[in-house]
């Protein structure tokens, strides 16, 4: 079926219960809202009331994302993570109606949209590209694996270095494609792919992602919801994070203090080199995670990845003839790598800000306020690995990448349509936005009063989201 010729389902397709109208209970908005904690936790979906505080320990997406849209309606949020064979699960918790339910344009636009991707299959056609990919990927391990042990050669072991490192950052693709949508009809299979491309190959545990990407989605872009804007004491995007604000994810106070004024006073000279080390700080994060928080996915699994990391890598390493050598391997793969970390940032550090949780009435507006797509021609998507249509992507999460392009037009014509901003910039103009934003917060910095001592540098530093 034509994406065209697809039609919206009714907002209220499915019953909210087995129970006559009559019998529904009638709640506001009001009410609604003051059941926002983790004890108490309501939301709404397409108007109808939900207590999931039972469900929040078991949600799949980690309990962050419930708790951020505590209170609230999370429709277009809902929808955007969860195929509608889901919707029916949430009847044993439904509790009443909203009273006063209203839908945006905005909102009823973007449901349509959904509607009509899905009518057309979008969502479970997957295509080829991840087989290819893993496919490249064991052909390129073992190229480096045979010139790390069969080659004699300085320069062929610094290959093989980069080498590594590029196959990370494929790494990095897959991992964030399977954390979204289903590679294959297998789930045992699906999880496999995780645990070896993620856990075993490049030492990230694909619990610790999922839970910092889902809470990143969520709150796109805001300075206390989002992780991936809470990088001090080294970086701070807005001068707003210079007065000491509550990170919601990690639970602490970010502490804007005399060491985070002096990193991000000149954070716009260090950005760069950083990112060549950023690599560091994910390996730190993972272990970190699967140690001290307390509900993890199948933990002893994802160590186990994690430990195959720190065996074979270490080993490899120990084969090179000389400790320069080994030094300098890893650096080129780190610096390789470093690649991944600048496309990270360049979708969102030069982006709208915001402080305070994402409201579900203007979900679809917040996501598009704080993503950048990266404009490139067809045969240079590998590159960006999908993320240089993140607009598309943080509106349509579960959506394949190769369909990006495709649907890029519809998303731009709905933007268009209600106003609302569409940022695309071509890779180099990306650099100059992100540096441009990092060095006005720099000079800010420099004039900013800082607040109370850091307890406790060393972990704070590796406690940030690089």
């Amino acid at each position: 079926m034509a994406l065209t010729d697809a039609t919206a389902p009714d907002a209220d397709a499915m019953p909210a219960a087995n129970k006559g109208a009559a019998d529904v209970r009638m709640i506001s908005s009001k009410e609604m809202s003051a059941h926002n904690a983790a004890d108490d936790l309501w939301i709404s979906i397409n108007g109808d009331v939900y207590d999931v505080t039972p469900w929040l320990r078991h949600h799949p997406g980690g309990e962050v994302p419930l708790l951020t849209l505590a209170g609230q309606d999370a429709t277009d949020a809902f929808m955007a993570y969860h195929p509608p064979s889901v919707r029916p699960l949430l009847r044993r918790f439904f509790v009443g109606r909203l009273s006063d339910y209203t839908v945006s344009p905005a909102s009823a636009d973007f449901r349509r949209l959904l509607a009509q991707f899905s009518s057309a299959g979008l969502f479970e056609r997957v295509g080829p590209m991840p087989k290819v990919q893993l496919l490249a990927m064991s052909i390129l391990f073992s190229i480096a694996l045979y010139c790390v042990l069969a080659c004699a050669s300085t320069g062929a072991h610094l290959f093989a270095g980069g080498l590594i490192g590029f196959i990370w950052i494929q790494s990095g693709w897959i991992g964030h494609d399977s954390g979204h949508h289903e590679l294959t009809t297998h789930p045992a299979l699906n999880r496999l792919i995780q645990i070896i491309t993620g856990n075993c190959l490049t030492g990230l545990g694909i619990a610790w992602w999922k839970y910092n990407h889902n809470t990143h989605h969520i709150a796109c872009n805001s300075l206390d919801h989002d992780p991936d804007l809470q990088h001090l004491p080294l970086f701070a995007v807005s001068n707003k994070l210079f007065n000491n604000i509550w990170s919601v994810c990690y639970e602490r106070t970010l502490a804007f203090d005399a060491i985070s004024k002096f990193f991000v006073s000149y954070q716009h000279w260090t950005f760069y080199p950083v990112m060549g080390f950023a690599r560091i700080n994910l390996l730190v994060q993972s272990i970190v995670f699967l140690v001290t928080q307390k509900k993890v996915r199948q933990r002893w699994l994802e160590i186990a990845g994690v430990a195959a990391f720190w065996i074979w890598y270490p080993l490899l390493i120990s084969t090179l003839p000389s400790w320069w050598e080994r030094v300098a391997f890893v650096l080129v793969g780190f610096f390789v790598t470093g690649l991944q970390h600048v496309q990270f940032t360049l979708n969102h550090f030069s982006s709208a800000v915001y402080l305070g949780p994402p409201k579900g009435n203007d979900w679809f507006e917040r996501q598009t306020a704080g993503t950048l797509d990266i404009k490139c021609p067809p045969w240079m998507d590998w590159f960006h690995g999908g993320l240089q249509f993140q607009v598309e992507h943080h509106l349509f999460p579960r959506l394949p990448r190769q369909h990006y392009r495709m649907v890029a037009p519809f998303v731009r014509d709905l933007c268009k349509k209600h106003g609302l901003p569409y940022g695309a910039a071509s890779f180099w103009e990306a650099n100059v936005m992100t540096v441009r934003t990092l060095r006005a917060a720099a000079l800010q910095a420099r004039e900013a009063t800082t607040g109370a001592a850091r307890k406790n540098l060393v972990w704070e530093a590796l406690n940030h989201h690089g």
